[in-house]
């Protein structure tokens, strides 16, 4: 549950932390107009987050007064969503608000109910009854070595508003501190802050003295924003933290290509190379296990992970998008298979959660289903290793003094120089090479 409190008059609704860690959340679509009746649970807006496309639900009954913000803004969480003009209950009509008000609402409102995590997609809205149930007073803030509970996102805002995360009380799942935890404390702390409109994150300031951009010659003027922008956000952070460097070969898969075949045959379904390819860099983590990692950078650690949980980079209309398929080494090539199809499907129609696009251990891009070659791949941060395989070539090759036909697949491979040296790069892209050339140690 996120700690943040909606109004006891239930005149407006504050907007409700999308997932653990965002503070904030684009507006897309809104679902409903002013004056409309809207019911329990009925979906009000689509908000962008960083993973995925989420309906907004009201909490209540009532009739809608005011929307506040339009598409392609930037809400913060705490920050009102929605003005009622008739609400349910013991609650009187309250008076519409200015687009100035609904924007500087925040956390300083009235407080009665606990607003909870929002998580859902555009197949459905999800059930609300226990998002907004009240908290037992006695919730202690869980903590581990004496340090709270939090996202590196929300240690981040923490660090950032110059607040010990540690001395706040958490409210999210397990005891969690929140955004909205953090800019509670922040607001009691120092009551100027919340005065002039409550807790704003601190935006990336735009570089002085850029270069002047010709506007002659525009045929056309497509708004950065929605999935292009979050895709956007996302390269950029990865860029600025993660060092980057890139390693490259090439691996002999004219067996596994004959495998493959057999694959599709037995099953009566094409089933790509990729799935093959999968396996391989599954069976390479488990030797070289600093590249199945993620790095919390608010708590400065390395964190090595037990489970693999492969990442697969999905081309679609609205702009790339990485769904994660979990425990992917314990998954035959057919499994694999299948799991990236219903991924993607999701993908292209956004019916994508949340959910199945966290908890990413390393990342593969198949720049090769376009022709591709080679390629310097971004990292899917806070992973710390992303492999993208190219387009494999016939091409004639030499083995002990005799030349064959043979099929040549190309590999590169980005890694976080912080965490994973050269050398150890090169040694796990020569464990994928050795696998995939001999395709008897990893499939049946």
């Amino acid at each position: 549950m996120a700690g943040l409190k909606q109004p006891a008059d239930k005149s407006h609704f504050l907007l409700p932390d999308l997932g653990e860690g965002l503070v904030e959340a684009e507006l897309i679509r809104w679902l409903v107009k002013p004056g409309e009746v809207v019911k329990e649970s009925q979906a009000m807006a689509e908000m962008q987050t960083d993973k995925a496309l989420v309906e907004v639900p009201s909490p209540w009954a009532g009739t809608i007064s005011e929307l506040c913000g339009k598409e392609g803004d930037i809400i913060k969480v705490a920050a009102v969503l929605v003005r009622y003009g008739v609400a349910t209950g013991s609650a009187k009509a309250a008076p519409a608000a200015s687009q100035s008000a609904c924007v500087s609402a925040q956390v300083a409102d009235g407080v009665s109910e606990d607003q909870g995590t929002v998580v859902g997609s555009m197949q459905g809205t999800l059930s609300v009854s226990d998002r907004f149930a009240r908290r037992d007073a006695e919730h202690e803030t869980a903590k581990v070595g004496g340090k709270s509970l939090a996202t590196p996102a929300v240690r981040r805002i923490a660090r950032e508003l110059s607040i010990d995360i540690n001395t706040v009380d958490g409210t999210g799942r397990g005891g969690r501190v929140t955004a909205t935890d953090v800019a509670t404390s922040a607001n009691t702390a120092s009551p100027s802050r919340a005065a002039s409109g409550g807790f704003v994150p601190r935006a990336v300031p735009i570089p002085a003295n850029l270069p002047p951009v010709d506007k002659d010659g525009v045929s056309q003027r497509i708004p950065f924003r929605g999935m292009r922008r979050k895709i956007a956000e996302a390269l950029a952070r990865s860029v600025q933290t993660a060092v980057h460097f890139t390693a490259m070969d090439e691996a002999d898969v004219t067996q596994l290509d004959l495998k493959r075949r057999e694959y599709s045959r037995v099953i009566g379904e094409k089933i790509s190379m990729l799935p093959f390819v999968m396996i391989a860099v599954c069976r390479a983590l488990r030797t070289f296990p600093s590249l199945n990692a993620n790095v919390d950078d608010a708590a400065n650690e390395i964190l090595i992970k037990g489970v693999i949980n492969l990442g697969v980079a999905v081309d679609t209309d609205s702009g790339l998008m990485v769904p994660v398929i979990r425990d992917a080494d314990r998954m035959s090539a057919v499994e694999i298979g299948k799991a990236i199809r219903t991924l993607a499907s999701k993908c292209k129609d956004r019916s994508i959660s949340r959910e199945e696009s966290l908890g990413g251990t390393f990342t593969i891009s198949n720049v090769g289903s376009y022709g591709g070659m080679f390629a310097t791949p971004i990292i899917n941060y806070p992973e710390v290793a992303i492999l993208a395989a190219g387009r494999a070539r016939e091409r004639v090759l030499v083995k002990d003094g005799k030349f064959y036909a043979g099929l040549v697949l190309p590999l590169s491979i980005s890694c976080d120089h912080r965490v994973v040296d050269g050398a150890e790069s090169v040694r796990f892209l020569n464990e994928v090479i050795r696998l995939l050339e001999n395709p008897h140690e990893f499939t049946q």
